[in-house]
């Protein structure tokens, strides 16, 4: 009675729920030719920007990472920016490509990921790769900052560890149903990335193909 009232609770929360907290933000995308469009948030970690773009049924979550090695300031610098391997981001070679060239402005990393079995059991994950993509930051009208890009993600495939299952029990499955929630009602991924979290990687492999990429966030 003390697992099953809590986790009655969070399914609650879950059924009762309105959405997720409006915005102004746009995000558009084809995922591998079917489209995506959700509200993003973001989120500013020193001199990285981290734009977050998630939904649920299932949960998915595409997040872009915009970083500037010469930007201290608030927001960041409009221009292209060089999208790098989504698992080495921050290294000699791309700080040197980037700052000894008059192109980019900083690196870039994508990485999405799709729960593909319910509740959060299997996962297919996306990540960028140095193959000299870029993404575009400008300026609109309203100050807003807009973005465009279009990248191949190195997909790979992952499933919760039957340990994970057997020893996480009632209190795994309610902790899932609790991130749920709050990717619902906030906006904001939750414990959605399954590497050391009690997920193993699976053999197969593909790729993932995002165009015709766009956000809009209003920066005010």
């Amino acid at each position: 009675m003390k697992i099953l009232l809590p986790l009655l609770l969070v399914l609650t929360v879950i059924s009762t729920a309105s959405g997720q907290i409006a915005n102004d933000n746009t995000f558009d995308v084809n995922i591998d030719g079917k489209p995506y469009h959700t509200q993003p948030r973001r989120i500013r970690i020193g001199n990285y920007w981290w734009v977050t773009a998630n939904s649920i049924k299932p949960d998915r979550s595409l997040r872009i990472w915009l970083g500037s090695y010469n930007n201290n300031k608030d927001i960041i610098e409009t221009g292209t920016y060089l999208v790098v391997d989504a698992d080495s981001p921050d290294t000699k070679e791309n700080r040197k490509k980037v700052q000894e060239s008059a192109t980019y402005k900083g690196v870039a990393v994508i990485k999405y990921v799709e729960e593909t079995r319910e509740p959060r059991m299997e996962y297919h994950v996306g990540k960028s790769q140095n193959n000299n993509e870029t993404i575009t930051v400008t300026t609109g009208a309203d100050g807003s900052l807009e973005a465009t890009f279009t990248s191949s993600l190195a997909g790979s495939y992952w499933k919760e560890k039957g340990s994970a299952t057997v020893f996480g029990g009632m209190g795994r499955l309610i902790n899932k149903m609790e991130d749920k929630a709050i990717t619902k009602t906030t906006g904001y991924d939750s414990s959605i990335d399954p590497e050391g979290n009690g997920y193993k990687k699976q053999d197969k492999t593909d790729m993932i193909n995002l165009s015709n990429g766009k956000f809009k966030l209003k920066m005010n």
